[in-house]
């Protein structure tokens, strides 16, 4: 099979600088060395493809032969040196994948984050309280004292690196260690496993922990529990729980920040005679003057009457929006009185309805125009 071209294989462009390079095969180095992948057959092959671009395209020399040539000007066979810079990339590598240790057994992982939705009511995320969650955790057998070993048996040394934890593997001109494929590095194996772990001396359960909300939570934000995530490997520390909210849609606000808003039903009546209404709150209610006249769409600011976020100091705004509505199901008696309210006030629109006049003004003058 045709080998790719080296650019391709490091996701760079052709211009690329060194350190572009490098950033990229550092990237693709951890996603496909074997000892992240041991179910992966392919792995190995994409990781030997990353480590032969790199060798070429960090090296001037090497690659401005194969800028030229292609894959011929940097064959083997074609004179090319040895690898330049390698051991320098190859280090920093390692030192990330196996948190700053090299070897088999002293390969140390840190247990991956985990995340959690917890869905909250609008009142508990501006009051804050504290909860309790069930999630899933892992923790070490107690059948075989976290061993992996069925009780009664022990753990024997790995014939294939005897022990060592580690195995060279050789890549052209040069070998480089790697985690044993058989132990993954630990050194040992398990000939009679633990029937209740399977002999990975851990075992799935379920855990409750106490979350605390503070007040003034918003869609989206974090509450970080350290160390609640997945166990790291080997000693390597665990991961943390990271708590996400959510805010469950409410019956009567919606909130923007630290402002809520709510629509306000306004008889018709009130609307244009005028009087006091009773609106909720956040916190029990309060009393708003409606002026005569009131219009639908109008907006009345309730100063402080919002929620304290979690970085703010003071209280957000409650905006209410009159709705004036429109009466129904009206008694005969009603409808008469509707009638001649309407008939008095056709007898001097521009007074009564100056929004309506106006709007009719710019209808005629949109058709004659």
């Amino acid at each position: 099979m045709a080998k790719r071209d080296y650019y391709e294989v490091l996701g760079v462009n052709r211009d690329a600088s060194e350190e572009e390079i490098k950033k990229a095969y550092r990237r693709l180095a951890m996603k496909w060395h074997p000892d992240r992948n041991p179910d992966n057959p392919k792995a190995e092959e994409h990781f030997k493809e990353a480590n032969e671009a790199y060798e070429i395209l960090t090296s001037a020399e090497k690659r401005a032969a194969y800028d030229q040539y292609g894959h011929a000007g940097v064959h083997p066979q074609a004179g090319a040196g040895g690898p330049t810079g390698f051991g320098d990339i190859f280090s920093d590598i390692f030192g990330e994948i196996f948190g700053g240790q090299r070897g088999g057994r002293s390969a140390v992982y840190r247990g991956a984050d985990l995340r959690y939705n917890l869905q909250i009511t609008l009142e508990q995320a501006a009051h804050g309280f504290e909860t309790k969650i069930r999630i899933p955790g892992i923790a070490a057998c107690e059948a075989c004292d976290g061993s992996g070993a069925r009780k009664g048996t022990q753990t024997q040394t790995c014939p294939t690196c005897h022990g060592a934890g580690q195995v060279r593997i050789s890549q052209g001109p040069f070998s480089i260690a790697q985690n044993c494929p058989r132990c993954h590095g630990s050194g040992k194996i398990i000939p009679h496993p633990c029937g209740s772990c399977g002999g990975t001396g851990r075992v799935k359960l379920q855990k409750t922990l106490s979350v605390k909300i503070p007040a003034g939570v918003d869609e989206g934000d974090r509450v970080r529990l350290s160390g609640e995530g997945e166990p790291g490997v080997n000693g390597g520390p665990a991961g943390d729980l990271y708590v996400q909210v959510q805010i469950k849609q409410h019956a009567v606000f919606q909130r923007d920040h630290d402002d809520l808003h709510c629509e306000m039903p306004v008889s018709f009546a009130t609307a244009a005679l005028g009087g006091e209404i009773e609106i909720p709150t956040l916190d029990g209610s309060a009393q708003l003057k409606i002026p005569a006249e009131t219009q639908s769409g109008k907006v009345f600011r309730l100063r402080g009457k919002g929620i304290v976020g979690v970085r703010s100091h003071t209280p957000g705004d409650l905006f209410c929006h009159v709705v004036v509505e429109t009466p129904v199901k009206l008694t005969e008696r009603q409808k008469e009185l509707m009638r001649e309210f309407e008939s008095i006030s056709q007898e001097d629109t521009a007074r009564h309805n100056p929004r309506s006049k106006s709007w009719l003004e710019k209808v005629k003058e949109f058709f004659e125009g």
